[in-house]
């Protein structure tokens, strides 16, 4: 055993199998409901199964919010749904402290203790509800007066947010954005696709009537979590999810000619989302180890939000997305 590093058990051929079965009843699920999106929608798993929050930008009525419900639906877990406004408070998030006579100060649990929380159109709300957001977000529990309560696990901030519109919209705070496990681009449906929603869509008909199914349950999503805890990552592929990560602080130490576009690159979060994520890559794919496929695949879901790029990169309209295109083909494995 590797000093500092509890020996693992071994992922056995049964527990791979159950976990194969289950991923295709769920994908299954999300087919009645959602017409393409496929790529979004192994990437809302693979969060799911990394226990981590995702940030999802697209503009309106592609579907986005139905996502989350068929989560919430074929997952067995609690979901609720904030509109985020300029007028929302903390405590229309949290909860608040109230007295009533004869019976003495109660406490009412905000729409946040749940386990799957969408904050649609998360941008839209003052800086003191983003900060509440925060402490939820990253220590799975809420203040409310002078008590702090925990969330219900597994909990999931799944945040949606309108890339067209800036009036009524309040930047999001880098701490908070730092915390989204994944940023995913949610993109208008190919030709094909929007011909089978004109018949499948819920203008037209009912969430109910996609007669969906629950294959799992919260519980086996949490044994599902540590399942994908156990999946083997050889050192020199740890050292490269650092190295990527290193390259979007240092990008002339790997010869990224974009890295002078670089404000600020990544924090260590971006190594922990991709060391979690490339291990349900390999899981999801059947493996029970990592391969360097794994770690290109989830690169920029995992870091794109998480690059600060400089004025002459905003002018030069250069993307963080091309920055990881490149370093994706500088950076080696050692």
């Amino acid at each position: 055993m590797v000093a500092g590093k509890p020996e693992q058990q071994k992922i056995s051929s049964s527990e791979v199998s159950v976990f194969a079965k289950k991923m295709e009843l769920l994908r299954a699920e999300f087919r009645k409901a959602v017409i393409g999106q496929n790529e979004v929608v192994h990437r809302l798993i693979l969060a799911m199964l990394s226990n981590g929050h995702v940030l999802l930008e697209g503009v309106p009525g592609i579907a986005k919010t139905l996502m989350v419900r068929v989560v919430s639906v074929t997952t067995g877990c609690n979901f609720k749904r904030i509109q985020f406004t300029p007028d929302l408070l903390p405590a229309d998030l949290i909860g608040i402290v109230s007295y009533l006579p004869g019976k003495g100060f109660e406490v009412h649990k905000g729409p946040v203790f749940t386990n799957f929380l969408l904050a649609d159109e998360v941008n839209r709300a003052p800086p003191k509800v983003q900060s509440a957001l925060l402490e939820c977000m990253q220590e799975k529990q809420a203040t409310i007066g002078n008590t702090t309560y925990p969330i219900p696990h597994p909990f999931i901030v799944f945040a949606t947010q309108n890339p067209l519109e800036s009036l009524g919209t309040y930047q999001l705070p880098e701490a908070q954005i730092d915390r989204f496990f994944f940023k995913l681009l949610v993109k208008y449906p190919k030709f094909d696709e929007e011909l089978e929603i004109l018949h499948t869509n819920m203008t037209i008909q009912s969430f109910e009537h996609f007669g969906l199914h629950q294959v799992t349950t919260p519980e086996e999503l949490l044994g599902f979590q540590e399942l994908v805890g156990r999946v083997h990552i050889n050192p020199s592929l740890e050292k490269y999810i650092v190295s990527l990560v290193d390259a979007t602080r240092h990008p002339d130490k790997y010869n990224v000619q974009l890295g002078k576009y670089i404000e600020y690159g990544c924090s260590p979060r971006a190594s922990i989302a991709l060391f979690q994520a490339s291990k349900v890559q390999a899981l999801m794919d059947g493996r029970t180890y990592v391969v360097p496929d794994d770690v290109l695949a989830i690169l920029h879901d995992t870091m794109r939000h998480r690059i600060i790029l400089n004025y002459e990169g905003l002018a030069e309209n250069v993307s963080t997305d091309q920055v990881l295109g490149e370093l994706a083909k500088k950076v080696r494995v050692p």
